[in-house]
This record gives C-alpha cells, sequence and structure tokens, in this order.
C-alpha cells in the first residue's frame, strides 16, 4: 500500500505540472493573433489552473505543504504548428503520469480526482492536436509585429504589473489553501482569479506592442497564520496600488492608461477587502 508522504509526493509532482502547463499553454495563446484558437487555449490554461487548485487541495488535506513551483514549461518551436504539437506532448506526458498514479492510490476519492483529470487531460490532447492540422492547414503563422519604437518604458510598465499579477495570484491561492475559514478562502481564491484576468489583459497588451510577456514570479509569502496572511495580502495590494498610480503619468496611450487605472482601482478593492477580512479575525 503507498504510503502517504509517497502519495503527496505523487500529488506534487502532479500540482507543479498543472502549474507548469497553465503558464506554457498562456505563453502560446498571447503569442497568437486575437481569435479563436487563442480563447481556446486560454480556456485549456483555466481547466489547468483548477486542476492545480484540486491539487492543492488534497495535498493540504493529506498534510502536505502545497506548492508554487511549477515544472518544466517548453518553449521550443517558432511557429504556431509546432508549439501545438508541444503542447499534444505536454498531454500525453501529464495522461501517462497520472495513470501511473491513479494505479498507485487506494483512496477513493483521490482516484476519483484523478481519472477526472485524466478525461479533462485527454480532450486537452485531442483539442492541441486538432490545432496542429488547423494550424497546418490554414497556414497560421505568428503575427509580425514590430516593437513600438517609443514603447521601451510602456514594455518595462506593463512587465512589471504581468510579474505582480503572477506572484499574486500563486500568493491568494497559497493562502487560500492553508486557511481555515471556509468564506474566507474562497474570497481569496476569487481574488486570485481576478488578479488572473489582470495578468491576462497586461500580457495582451504587451504582445500587442510587440513585446513577448515573462511569466516570471518575485517573492511569494508562504505564511500559514490567517492574520499574518492577510497582513501580507494588503501589503502586496497597498503596495502595487501605489506603483501604479505613479506609472500611470508615464503613460501616454489613453486607452492603455484607462486599463491600469481600472487595475489600480481593484487592487484597491483587494486591500480594503482584506482589511474587513482582518478586522473579522481579530475581532475587531
Amino acid at each position: 500500500m503507498t504510503g502517504t508522504k509517497e502519495i503527496i509526493a505523487m500529488l506534487v509532482a502532479d500540482a507543479t505540472d498543472e502549474h507548469a502547463a497553465v503558464v506554457q499553454y498562456l505563453n502560446h495563446a498571447y503569442a497568437m493573433e486575437e481569435g479563436e484558437m487563442a480563447c481556446e487555449i486560454e480556456a485549456i490554461a483555466r481547466d489547468e489552473m483548477r486542476h492545480y487548485d484540486w491539487l492543492c487541495e488534497a495535498i493540504v488535506e493529506l498534510g502536505g505543504d502545497p506548492p508554487v513551483a511549477r515544472g518544466f514549461v517548453d518553449q521550443s518551436g517558432v511557429t504556431i504548428p509546432t508549439w501545438m504539437q508541444v503542447d499534444v506532448v505536454a498531454e500525453e506526458r501529464a495522461i501517462a503520469q497520472y495513470r501511473e498514479h491513479l494505479a498507485a492510490i487506494d483512496d477513493p476519492g483521490l482516484k476519483r480526482l484523478i481519472q477526472r483529470i485524466i478525461w479533462d487531460e485527454e480532450s486537452h490532447r485531442d483539442q492541441f492536436a486538432h490545432f496542429v492540422e488547423k494550424a497546418q492547414r490554414k497556414g497560421m503563422v505568428p503575427p509580425e509585429i514590430e516593437p513600438a519604437a517609443d514603447a521601451g518604458r510602456t514594455h518595462e510598465i506593463l512587465q512589471q504589473g504581468v510579474e505582480h499579477e503572477y506572484t499574486v495570484i500563486l500568493q491568494y491561492l497559497y493562502h487560500s489553501f492553508l486557511m481555515p475559514e471556509c468564506e474566507m478562502s474562497r474570497e481569496l481564491e476569487m481574488q486570485a482569479i481576478n488578479e488572473m484576468q489582470h495578468l491576462g489583459w497586461l500580457a495582451e497588451e504587451m504582445a500587442g506592442l510587440g513585446a513577448k510577456p515573462k511569466i516570471e514570479h518575485t517573492a511569494i509569502d508562504r505564511s500559514q497564520d490567517t492574520p499574518a496572511m492577510l497582513r501580507a495580502d494588503i501589503a502586496a495590494e497597498r503596495a502595487v496600488e501605489a506603483v501604479y498610480s505613479s506609472q500611470m503619468a508615464e503613460i501616454d496611450d489613453p486607452g492603455l492608461r484607462d486599463l491600469v487605472d481600472m487595475i489600480r482601482k481593484h487592487e484597491v478593492y483587494h486591500a480594503e477587502l482584506f482589511g474587513d477580512m482582518l478586522k473579522e479575525v481579530e475581532g475587531e
């Protein structure tokens, strides 16, 4: 019989690979022109994020620490068909690993979860295989966008935003997995979803300006005490709200300035929401 430590190790490996799949697929979606295929790939990335969420919750239930690390992100290939084939291979690799873990685990609930994920991955594999054929048939190529001559500082601002949004997505999810208060855990998860929207908007703006967004994160707070988690989340929101406020004066494009201002306002909302949550747990 497989022991708890071994099961946790399997689930951690699966979760880190799901995390990698999210980043890999988003990289491919952002590098394409807006269209049906890019939207479908983003939807697959959301499925993989859901898998990551389920696996981390299972890890915590078994007494483990949910991972924020990610596995191998395959960035090879320069054409859309090759990107889609790389994604087919990623799904085949995931299916094989999940099947090994399914056979090694006895717990009915975990087996049911893994089988559900396998079904999703099989569907994703078939979708990506279809995308290979479609991209080849239509001669799809990545858009040739010349970087704007005066977009250097704008690129920096957008990249800083991408890094922040990615960091807090992981931080809020990590805190949500460990937070014992169910309603607060759910609220953190919902705000992580909102931050994922921000990441998408900023990355798409970068791609439209001829720059490739780097989906990398900075330091993640890994507190496990509820007040400490909320204080860290409030600090993160207040810091980035101040950064976005100062950066807006440097953005010439009105549409982009409005987008950054909307994201800034969302961050203000998050900080106030987390502040109310902190007051509640501290009994104020």
